[in-house]
């Protein structure tokens, strides 16, 4: 990237040219235990510009006559290990990167589905007793 003064509006588009290249997602290969290790990311970025400009003023209620200008952007990356591909003996094979974080959450959904679904399970159960012993009831109420 080169250099730049303060408020360049070239700086936000010279950053994501540099955060979005085949290098970020296919990083430099390296040796390990006699294989060539070659990493692999998702990258993914966005931005957004605005600007404002002055106002009318519409009467003297409104306070002072609006005056104003206005701008402002931004710029997100976000990169995420997707796993390597080793290369040994003349063969390529993938290695995926275990999403820790993903895996937690995937758990914690299904305990909460298994928690629900015994409660819903234990409430009918205890509606169709509840129904059983005041339908016996009433039965004995119209024999005696």
């Amino acid at each position: 990237m080169s250099e730049h003064e303060p408020g360049d509006a070239n700086l936000p588009t010279e950053a994501s040219r540099d955060t979005m290249k085949v290098s970020r997602a296919f990083g430099e290969a390296y040796q390990a235990d006699g294989a060539t290790i070659i990493p692999v990311a998702k990258v993914m970025g966005g931005s957004g510009l605005g600007f404002g400009s002055g106002g009318e003023r519409r009467s003297d209620e409104d306070g002072p006559h609006a005056e104003g200008s206005g701008g402002g952007g931004g710029y997100g990356a976000r990169v995420k290990p997707l796993g390597v591909y080793a290369v040994r003996d003349g063969k390529v094979s993938w290695q995926p990167a275990i999403d820790v974080n993903r895996a937690i959450i995937g758990g914690q959904v299904v305990a909460i589905v298994m928690i629900v679904a015994i409660a819903c399970m234990r409430r009918v159960r205890h509606k169709a007793r509840r129904w059983d012993y005041l339908t016996a009831r009433a039965k004995r109420g119209k024999r005696g």
